[in-house]
């Protein structure tokens, strides 16, 4: 008996989601610029096709510009993977941030450019709800940064101050 009212309520909650929850929402795009390691530009994000439109990668912080060199860096770095191609915005639960940038992961064809920035230790894993879609990936992939000491991990020249820290104490 209590199989059954599991399996009932398992179609139950399914049944309630509407098909937008179920699916993943993906938009192909051209990155047209970038302003650091998490934020992008693209080119008719919106209605209007001539409007440039910021968007920021779910799951990230990176350094900030000013943290040489691993700002820079994260920055050099997203340009190369994503800049001037055509890309893919996979969104999750929540569309916008506080700034009004577009919340989304993104794909260059099979890769997660979220996940390889993280692992290539050039960015910190950053769970914000409700956008947990990765979260886990990105957690993984971040031990692993750590484990190799990539990036902002290198025993040589780790980076000492968090983004937060460091943004609060510059401002």
């Amino acid at each position: 008996m209590s199989k059954l009212l599991l399996i009932f309520l398992l179609i139950f909650m399914v049944g309630c989601q509407s098909p937008k929850q179920l699916e993943k929402r993906v938009l192909q795009v051209q990155a047209v610029g970038v302003v650091n390691g998490h934020v992008f530009e693209v080119m008719g994000l919106g209605d209007q096709p001539n409007l440039i439109s910021h968007v920021r990668l779910i799951g990230i912080e990176s350094p900030d510009i000013r943290q040489r060199p691993w700002g820079v860096e994260a920055k050099k770095r997203l340009e190369e993977l994503i800049l001037n191609q055509t890309i893919a915005l996979e969104f999750d639960q929540l569309a916008k941030d506080r700034s009004g940038r577009t919340l989304a992961y993104v794909w260059k064809g099979e890769d997660l450019v979220n996940e390889l920035l993280v692992r290539e230790g050039l960015v910190l894993a950053d769970a914000r709800s409700p956008n947990h879609r990765y979260n886990l990936r990105l957690e993984r992939a971040q031990q692993w940064a750590r484990l190799a000491g990539n990036g902002i991990w290198n025993p040589d020249q780790p980076m000492r101050t968090s983004p937060w820290e460091f943004r609060r104490e510059n401002r």
